[in-house]
């Protein structure tokens, strides 16, 4: 899958406003998040490495004890397991993110998702 269409991938709704695509090779994975105004992802860590660009929109983010608003451009990486949280404001927003290791969470709740037939292995 070296070429995605994202327009192609099904978006699964994580959180209420949050829905995302979550391609992802071997090592590493993508996600194209879609927030509407005033969804949250709740404070959390997980032990996968994440950088990020919010492509449109505002966020207020939370990354350990430091409170931003950032802007569409900005770039973040968090490291693992460092507590994070983000608030779409001002309108929707669009982030993409990348994950390394692949989140083995995602890629299960994605794989549900994904038909599987007697010629797959």
């Amino acid at each position: 899958m070296p070429f995605i269409d994202i327009n192609t991938v099904k978006p699964l709704e994580v959180l209420p406003g949050c829905k995302m695509r979550t391609p992802y090779g071997e090592n590493l994975m993508l996600s194209y998040l879609e927030m509407d105004e005033g969804a949250v992802v709740p404070l959390h860590d997980h032990p996968h490495e994440q950088g990020g660009m919010l492509l449109k929109g505002k966020l207020e983010f939370t990354m350990g004890d430091e409170i931003r608003i950032v802007e569409a451009g900005a770039m973040f990486i968090i490291p693992p397991n460092t507590p994070h949280k983000v608030i779409a404001i001002d309108g929707p927003a669009v982030v993409l993110d990348v994950f390394t290791p692949v989140r083995e969470d995602y890629a299960e709740l994605y794989n549900k998702y994904i038909p599987v037939t007697d010629g797959d292995s």
